[in-house]
C-alpha cells in the first residue's frame, strides 16, 4: 500500500532496538482518512463473506480494526490485557509478549463474544515476533471458531513474526512490509 509506505517513510522515526514510531499517524494521534483506506485495503484483500468478527489486542488495533469494520459489517471485539470488574462470566486467556514494551501480558475476550460459530479475522498495528498475533489465534482456538487470517498494517519482515504465522498456516495480509531499518533509513519488500 504505497500511501502507507510513504506515510511511514515521512513521519516515522526508527528508535534503537528496531523500534518504529509511527505514533504521529497510526497509534497515539490518528490520521483517520489513512486509516479509513487501510480498513478498505483490508477489505479489499479479505473478500471473504464468511467472516463474523474482527479480532483485534488493546490497544493499538483498537481503532484500526473499527475503522475496517465498516466495511465488513461485523463487531470488532478486543483482548484486554487485565481483568477488570466489568467483564463477567468465562473468559477465554492466554499470555503475550510484548516486543515494544518488554512486559508479558494476561490477555482475556469474554466467552459470550466469540464462539465455536465464528469466523475470525485478526486485524493489528505491527508484527514483529509474532507473539500477539499467536496469542489471539491462541483465544480463537480455544474458542472452536475459525480463522479467517491476519491483516497487519506494518510488519516487520526482518523479524521471525511473519514466517511463524504463514507457516502455521493463517493467510496473512501485511500492508507494508520492512526489509531492514537503520537508525537513518528504511526499505520495504
Amino acid at each position: 500500500m504505497e500511501l502507507l509506505k510513504e506515510r511511514i517513510l515521512k513521519d516515522g522515526v526508527v528508535k534503537p532496538g528496531n523500534v518504529l514510531k509511527v505514533d504521529s499517524f497510526l497509534n497515539h494521534q490518528m490520521d483517520i482518512d489513512l486509516i479509513n483506506e487501510i480498513g478498505r485495503e483490508f477489505r479489499r484483500r479479505f473478500p471473504s463473506d464468511k467472516i463474523t468478527k474482527i479480532l483485534t489486542i488493546e490497544s493499538s488495533g483498537i481503532g484500526i480494526a473499527c475503522l475496517a469494520a465498516q466495511y465488513f459489517h461485523v463487531p470488532v471485539v478486543f483482548a484486554k490485557k487485565a481483568q477488570s470488574i466489568n467483564i463477567d462470566g468465562e473468559i477465554y486467556h492466554t499470555k503475550v509478549e510484548s516486543f515494544t514494551h518488554k512486559k508479558v501480558y494476561d490477555v482475556i475476550v469474554s466467552k459470550k463474544f466469540i464462539s465455536p460459530e465464528d469466523h475470525v479475522l485478526i486485524i493489528d498495528d505491527f508484527l514483529a515476533n509474532g507473539c500477539a498475533l499467536m496469542g489471539l489465534i491462541s483465544l480463537i482456538r480455544d474458542a472452536g471458531a475459525s480463522i479467517e487470517g491476519a491483516g497487519i498494517v506494518i510488519e516487520k519482515g526482518f523479524q521471525q513474526g511473519g514466517t511463524l504465522i504463514r507457516d502455521a498456516g493463517i493467510h496473512l495480509e501485511s500492508l507494508a512490509v520492512i526489509d531492514s531499518m537503520t537508525d537513518d533509513s528504511l526499505t520495504f519488500r
